[in-house]
């Protein structure tokens, strides 16, 4: 059951726990209600670290969880997320809730994005994944009350409210196994979300997908006795100022095809469509979040398994835009379907591109588990992105796409091959991305780290993370067009 966020005046009669925002040095900000018991806290070796908790008892028989903020000059938007979200961690087993954590807001802080971000980190923490559990452990909280006051602040968590449910929804994508999540189930998924939210639709077929020449995705799919599917939606406002083409991989699970990875590398591989999820979460919100831009999604959906017609290394396949490509490592295929993605995008007029993917492991070798890469041909839009990714609190990091990698993409036999040998993965990869959006300016991500995480830790849960779902939003919210 979603917890119930809004904002109030005061703590309400009724909460059983009250969260108090606590700084470093165990001292409160003005306004924060009760002050926990400083000798309590430095006893329980507590030091106001940001998201440490500590529970004690409270006035009137209520609870009260000291949650720790850090350095009160420190404090930003994802420390009040951070925070929320150890907050609901602790509150675990207890309904009603209230905090104060608002009060921690330094005055250089918006108190619409304060607001946002804790009803984002309570609610997303909260999320767990249980269809397929017996007995779940979901978490019992049904209200989180914020104390604040202004017009900001209650629109402020409205938006946070509706953002983290276009997470939970990418979250539940990316968590369902292969066999339940297959490109037709995601197909019926979007659609479902287009008739709530009032989003124009269009799904390809497999007949429709050649007929097309998305040679990429159909080549991919060859393999899989699943049929692919394409997905474009379109969310078109009146008045629209700008307009920004999403482009997410949806590889709904990837053995590697004939290039098979090991029985250990294939445990997480419905992941593959984290990129997918995280766009269809986005275009889930914005209807109601109302930014002036219009944006066309696009998805490729498939699988990638290594059946009698699958697609063998050193086919050549033909994509969208007229360039063929080499395939000399199968399990190279997100590529292959972004590339007729990509290319759909160009046909479709925008002023901008973003594509997100699961794509390298390179890129987790390289920045590991919880930054995403960021790559593209237009300084400007580049730099547009990573703001949003700060806004959003979603860490990116630009790497390069230097020219004189180029050669190692080309192919003997066709226009390019879809790998770029042992060295430089993500670079290469983005590369070959960038034969398919012509003059447009574009932007990469590669979630392949931060898509999936390994534990239970602040607001992520373990599993798919949903993952660029805030940073797509953030990035047309503040659209410019380059």
């Amino acid at each position: 059951m979603p917890i119930a966020v809004a904002l109030v005046d005061n703590v309400p009669d009724d909460a059983h726990v009250v969260g108090v925002p606590v700084f470093a040095g165990r001292t409160s900000p003005a306004g924060a209600g009760p002050e926990p018991d400083r000798a309590y806290l430095a006893e329980r070796g507590f030091e106001g670290k940001v998201g440490e908790t500590t529970v004690l008892p409270g006035p009137g028989g209520t609870t009260l969880v000291a949650v720790g903020m850090g350095e009160p000059d420190k404090v930003t938007a994802e420390t009040l997320r951070r925070s929320a979200a150890a907050l609901v961690r602790a509150a675990w087993r207890d309904a009603h809730v209230a905090t104060t954590i608002l009060a921690a807001a330094p005055a250089s802080i918006d108190p619409a994005l304060a607001a946002q971000a804790v009803a984002e980190g309570a609610l997303l923490a909260s999320y767990r994944f249980t269809t397929y559990k017996s007995d779940p452990k979901a978490c019992r909280v049904e209200s989180l009350a914020v104390v604040g006051q202004g017009a900001e602040a209650d629109q402020g968590i409205q938006r946070g409210v509706r953002i983290a449910r276009a997470v939970a929804l990418a979250r539940d994508v990316v968590n369902e196994p292969a066999a339940a999540m297959t490109p037709r189930r995601l197909a019926e998924i979007a659609t479902q979300v287009a008739e709530d939210e009032g989003l124009e639709i269009e799904i390809l077929d497999e007949i429709a997908i050649v007929n097309e020449g998305l040679g990429g995705l159909a080549g991919v799919a060859l393999g899989s006795d699943e049929p692919a599917r394409l997905i474009r939606l379109t969310y078109d406002p009146p008045g629209a100022v700008g307009s920004l083409a999403l482009v997410g991989k949806g590889i709904t699970f990837d053995s590697g095809g004939l290039s098979i990875k090991t029985a250990e590398g294939m445990e997480t591989m419905k992941t593959d469509k984290s990129g997918a999820a995280a766009v269809l979460g986005a275009m889930s919100a914005l209807p109601a979040l109302g930014p002036l831009v219009k944006v066309v999604a696009i998805i490729p959906a498939s699988e990638n398994m290594p059946g009698g017609a699958a697609v063998k290394p050193g086919d050549v396949l033909k994509i969208r835009n007229g360039k063929t490509v080499e395939v000399l490592n199968t399990d190279a295929e997100g590529r292959l379907v972004l590339a007729d993605g990509l290319s759909l995008a160009v046909e479709a007029g925008v002023d901008a591109i973003l594509d997100l993917a699961t794509l390298t492991g390179a890129c987790v070798v390289a920045l590991g588990r919880q930054i995403a890469g960021l790559m593209g041909n237009d300084e400007g839009w580049t730099a547009q992105v990573r703001e949003a990714s700060e806004r959003a609190g979603e860490s990116v990091w630009p790497l390069p796409l230097p020219d004189e990698y180029r050669k190692l993409i080309d192919s003997d036999v066709a226009d390019v091959k879809n790998i770029g040998g042992r060295y430089a993965g993500a670079l290469t990869a983005g590369l070959f991305l960038r034969e398919f959006v012509g003059d447009v300016p574009w932007a990469h991500l590669d979630i392949a780290g931060p898509a999936r995480s390994d534990d239970d830790e602040g607001y992520l849960s373990k599993g798919g993370t949903g993952f660029g779902v805030r940073t797509i939003v953030e990035a047309v919210t503040g659209f410019r067009a380059p």
